[in-house]
C-alpha cells in the first residue's frame, strides 16, 4: 500500500496556529543515540544550538540530555528541502519532534514527512506517530513496522 494521498489527508494538516508533533515512545538513551547517529548519517541538513547559539552536536547524546536542564538545546533537521523538524530533547523516555503544518502544502512534502517517519521507525525498531501539537494520544498517521506502511488513522 502506498503512502497516503495528499487529497485524502490534507484536512488533517490545515494550519491553525499550532504545530504537529511526531513521537517515538518508550525510548532509551540508546534509542536517542541511534536517532542522532541517523541524523548524522542520513545526509540530511542539520543544525544544533544551545541557548540559541550555534554549537557542535556532541558525539554522545548523554551530553545533550545532560545539558537540556541547564539550557535550551535544539537540533533542527531538514529531511527534505521544505520540511524542518525541531528536536528539543524533552525527556529520555520519548523522542518528540515538531514541525510546522504550513510546510505541508502537497504530496511532495507529505511524502517527505512519511519518509522521515519510516526511516526513524525502521532505525529504532519502534513505531513513530504524527499527531496534533501535544496530542500524543490522538495520532493522525503512524508508521507500522509490522506492515511496513504509513497508515492514516484519521481520514
Amino acid at each position: 500500500m502506498p503512502d497516503p494521498l495528499w487529497e485524502n489527508v490534507r484536512h488533517l494538516f490545515e494550519p491553525d496556529g499550532s504545530l504537529l508533533d511526531a513521537y517515538v515512545f518508550d525510548t532509551t538513551v540508546a534509542d536517542w543515540q541511534n536517532f542522532v547517529d541517523l541524523v548524522r548519517s542520513a545526509g540530511w541538513w542539520f543544525s544544533y544550538s544551545e541557548d540559541g547559539h550555534a554549537a557542535r552536536l556532541p558525539e554522545r547524546v548523554e551530553e545533550v540530555l545532560a545539558r537540556r536542564s541547564e539550557m535550551g538545546v535544539l537540533l533542527q533537521v531538514r529531511p527534505a528541502s521544505e520540511v524542518l523538524v525541531n528536536v528539543h530533547f524533552f525527556t529520555e523516555g520519548e523522542i518528540e519532534v515538531d514541525l510546522d503544518p504550513r510546510e505541508l502544502r502537497g504530496q511532495e512534502q507529505l511524502n517527505a514527512v512519511c519518509a522521515f517517519l519510516r526511516v526513524v521507525s525502521r532505525r529504532l525498531g519502534k513505531p513513530m506517530v504524527l499527531t496534533p501539537e501535544n496530542g500524543a494520544a490522538h495520532p493522525l498517521i503512524t508508521y507500522d513496522l509490522a506492515t511496513d506502511q504509513i497508515l492514516p488513522l484519521r481520514v
